[in-house]
């Protein structure tokens, strides 16, 4: 199932203030916003510990797993390209040693 798209921060804390004031459950929340119970949690979480800046982050904040990976790519293309080059200068050795090809002609 296709993730929903997120919600705006203003929105999140708007919902989660209606929690805090008692117009609506978390349940009643999650169903208005289209997103879990557990997410709406998350959301509540948030906000009483870093207020609306809390929510605002969350969003823009890569997971620790994402970043890892990126490192992981990061390295794995600087050794590619160290690779062909390495490859590039055995080739060129080679072709000197061994005088031009003798099907080149």
């Amino acid at each position: 199932m296709p993730r929903p798209p997120s919600l705006p921060p203003a929105e999140k804390q708007r919902i989660i203030l209606s929690i805090l004031a008692g117009e609506m459950t978390v349940a009643q929340a999650a169903r208005q916003a289209k997103v879990s119970e557990q997410s709406v949690g998350t959301w509540k979480r948030q906000f009483l510990e870093a207020g609306l800046a809390g929510l605002s982050s969350s969003s823009n904040r890569a997971s620790s797993r994402e970043q890892q990976l990126e490192a992981e790519v990061a390295d794995l293309t600087t050794a590619l390209g160290e690779a062909a080059v390495e490859l590039r200068v055995w080739k060129k050795s080679a072709e000197h040693r061994l005088g031009p090809s003798k099907t080149s002609r």
